[in-house]
């Protein structure tokens, strides 16, 4: 154990012996979501680096507050790449997110759909829990779990079972061809444009459906990814307007980050947060609350709303009408340093799960206490 890690653990140690509780952060990108953040600072950037890389073998182990632009730089300059999209979330000059906290939060980019989840990709882990013991979990292959993934829990986590310090992921090679189709339609013939094409054998990747302001009927952007073959006959059997690459990157970026202008409308909403839908891609065009247009992704699988928190129920109730739910990511109230979002707890026997495995991880309570209450 180097003398950054035997800090860190003597500090978690003490913390547990006095009930301080510690707010684990590495870059603080991400403050705005939950329901909490109180404690003392626990500072991870300190753990950084990457501690292997094997191009050949399509493995990177790096320590937890090595920064996420880093990682990927080195990824690209081997043509590779983190598939998932990892939203960094940095708004000032610097981007301060870290490979850790891209962990804890499990939150993935457009691509999310059709590559899978940041814990799909996530072969191992090795942290710090309530007792300062560290315990590794998983490995540098797929096929290295003997019962429970318990890795994979760390994930979305936030933080509240232990504090990670090292992190096995599996990247992919970048795709050789990429193209974007867009298609003006309502969200309706969009949804169904997007299940269609869901049964075919199409390198689809991600789509986004906006609708800016009041006119229009709407707009469907659909990024296809793969073998140039295959992406070359897609774009002549979907039909669209096909748009250049080099134009229509950072848009795909901005959708990734949250800086569309659909999302920059909010600041000129007063009392409106944002709103995560999660709910099935087969799930027609939902009954929202007046004045409310959403934001689609993921095929129809996430549909992104601003409307005021005094709504939560009725949005809840639209979404669990489909089988999905809904729960606040950015508050009214929120803004770059103060967390207020909240979580939706799909039942009361989750609930109980979560709170199981806080005690067997954390029986002090010490991590980030509060962060993943239900809220919103």
């Amino acid at each position: 154990m180097d003398s950054t890690l035997a800090s860190i653990a003597d500090r978690v140690r003490a913390a547990a012996a006095d009930q301080t509780p510690l707010r684990i952060r590495g870059g603080g990108t991400k403050d705005f979501h939950g329901l909490a953040l109180h404690g003392e600072v626990l500072d991870t950037r300190g753990l950084s680096g990457i501690v292997s890389y094997e191009p050949s073998e399509l493995v990177v182990t790096v320590r937890a507050g090595t920064p996420l632009a880093e990682l990927e730089a080195v990824l690209a300059g081997n043509g590779q790449c983190l598939p998932f999209e990892p939203p960094h979330f940095a708004r000032g000059p610097e981007d301060a997110a870290t490979v850790g906290g891209m962990v804890a939060a499990g939150l993935s980019g457009p691509a999310r759909a059709s590559v899978g989840a940041v814990r799909d990709y996530l072969l191992g882990v090795t942290l710090l829990n309530g007792r300062a013991e560290l315990l590794t979990f998983g490995g540098q292959v797929m096929k290295n779990v003997a019962g429970y993934d318990v890795s994979r829990l760390m994930a979305g986590a936030w933080g509240t079972l232990g504090l990670l310090t090292e992190i096995s992921l599996k990247v992919l090679p970048i795709a050789p061809a990429e193209a974007t189709l867009r298609f003006e339609c309502n969200q309706a013939d969009a949804l169904r444009k997007l299940h269609a094409w869901g049964g075919q054998p199409l390198p689809l990747n991600a789509s986004c459906w906006v609708q800016d302001g009041s006119a229009g009927a709407g707009t469907l952007y659909v990024r296809l990814r793969g073998a140039v073959a295959a992406v070359e006959a897609a774009c002549r059997t979907m039909g669209g307007t096909r748009m250049d690459n080099a134009t229509v990157a950072p848009d795909w970026a901005a959708c990734r980050e949250q800086t569309l202008p659909w999302f920059a409308a909010r600041a000129t909403q007063p009392g409106h947060a944002l709103w995560r839908l999660s709910v099935p891609a087969t799930a027609p065009v939902l009954a929202l609350p007046d004045g409310a247009q959403p934001l689609v992704e993921w095929h129809g699988a996430l549909r992104w709303v601003q409307a005021p928190e005094s709504v939560g129920e009725e949005l809840r109730k639209a979404a669990q009408a489909v089988g999905g739910s809904a729960s606040v990511f950015i508050a009214s109230s929120a803004c770059a340093s103060s967390a207020s979002g909240g979580f939706d707890h799909a039942s009361r026997a989750v609930g109980q799960i979560h709170a199981r495995l806080r005690q067997s991880f954390d029986p002090a309570g010490i991590f980030n206490p509060g962060r993943m209450e239900r809220g919103g």
